[in-house]
C-alpha cells in the first residue's frame, strides 16, 4: 500500500527505515496533476531503485507574477491513486509551510549560473532559482540515490545536473524520455489549458522541431533554421518566445558543426505556454544517461 507523508518526521521515517534494510532510494519530483509521463517515470525510476518517493508541490519560487500558480491544476486524490498503480511506494506531499518554514520570501535560495540567463530564464526571470531552490531542499529531504526528471524540460534537467555537480550532491540524475500524443505534441499538465480549437494547432510545435532537425541536418544555416521555425509558429497563431538550435551545453553550435545538438521551442498558444524540444543524435546524447 503507498504511503502518503505530509510532515517531515514521517518522511524521515520511512527513509530510514529503507535505509537500515539497505535499500537503494529513488525519486521523482512533480507539481501534481500527473499524466501518463509522470508516470513512465516511476517506471524508469523503479527500473534503478527498490523504493520510489515521488513528491507533488506546486512550488510558488517558481512562478512569475503573471504566471498560472493560482490556477495550476491541483489533482491530489487522482494523483494518488495513480501513483499506487504506477509502482510508487510513498507521496511526499508537503505544504508550503513545510517547505518554506521562514515563509517565500525570507528562504535560503539556490542560484545555478550561466545556464539560467538564457532561454526560459530570459523568458522567465526568476523561474530557475525557485527551481534549484524547491530540488535542493527536496533532495535534503528525500536523500533519494536517483532522481528521474524528464527530457520536455531539457534546461530544467541541465539546471539540476548543474547543482548536483557543483555542489556535490550524491544523488544520480536520470533523464526519462518525452511521451507524446497521437500527432506528436508532448504530454503536458498545461495541455488541458488548451481550448478545442488550440489542441489541434499545438501539435505543430513537435513538426517545427522535426523541420529544424532535418534542415540543420542538411547543412542549413542555424539563424535560418531559427527565423523559418518562427515564422511557421507565428503563421499558426502562436507568440514565440524562442526556436533555437542549441550544443547539448545550451551554447550556440558553431556554422556546420556536427554532433549532438538540441532544437528548442518555448510558444504560447492563447493563454498556454507551451515548450518542447528535440535532439538530433540522441543515441550519443551527452544528457541522455
Amino acid at each position: 500500500m503507498i504511503v502518503i507523508a505530509t510532515q517531515l518526521p514521517e518522511l524521515r521515517a520511512r527513509i530510514g527505515q529503507w535505509r537500515r534494510e539497505g535499500k537503494r532510494v529513488g525519486f521523482v519530483p512533480t507539481m501534481g496533476n500527473l499524466h501518463a509521463g509522470h508516470y513512465a517515470l516511476i517506471a524508469l525510476a523503479r527500473q534503478h531503485a527498490d523504493c520510489v518517493v515521488a513528491s507533488i508541490f506546486v512550488n510558488p519560487t517558481q512562478f512569475g507574477p503573471n504566471e498560472d500558480f493560482g490556477r495550476y491544476p491541483r489533482t491530489p486524490e487522482s494523483d494518488q491513486e495513480g501513483l499506487a498503480s504506477a509502482g510508487c511506494d510513498l507521496v511526499w506531499m508537503p505544504s508550503v509551510e513545510t517547505m518554506y518554514p521562514h515563509g517565500v520570501d525570507a528562504t535560503v535560495r539556490v542560484s545555478v549560473p550561466i545556464i539560467t540567463d538564457m532561454l526560459e530564464g530570459a523568458s522567465r526571470p526568476g523561474h530557475f532559482d525557485g527551481v534549484a531552490t524547491v530540488v535542493a531542499k527536496l533532495f535534503n529531504q528525500v536523500q533519494p540515490d536517483i532522481a528521474v526528471f524528464g527530457r520536455k524540460d531539457y534546461q530544467q534537467l541541465a539546471v539540476v545536473r548543474y547543482l548536483v555537480g557543483d555542489m556535490g550532491l550524491p544523488v544520480e540524475i536520470i533523464a526519462g524520455e518525452t511521451l507524446r500524443e497521437a500527432d506528436g505534441l508532448a504530454m503536458s499538465s498545461r495541455n488541458q489549458y488548451l481550448s478545442t480549437n488550440e489542441r489541434p494547432t499545438a501539435a505543430t510545435i513537435h513538426r517545427t522541431l522535426q523541420q529544424m532537425r532535418s534542415q540543420t541536418l542538411a547543412g542549413n544555416a542555424r539563424l535560418d533554421v531559427e527565423r523559418a521555425a518562427s515564422q511557421v509558429l507565428r503563421d499558426a497563431g502562436f507568440i514565440v518566445d524562442y526556436a533555437v538550435v542549441r550544443r547539448p551545453d545550451l551554447s550556440d553550435p558553431e556554422w556546420g558543426e556536427g554532433g549532438p545538438q538540441v532544437a528548442l521551442i518555448a510558444a504560447r498558444l492563447g493563454r498556454t505556454r507551451l515548450i518542447d524540444n528535440i535532439a538530433f543524435d540522441p543515441g550519443n546524447w551527452p544528457l541522455a544517461e
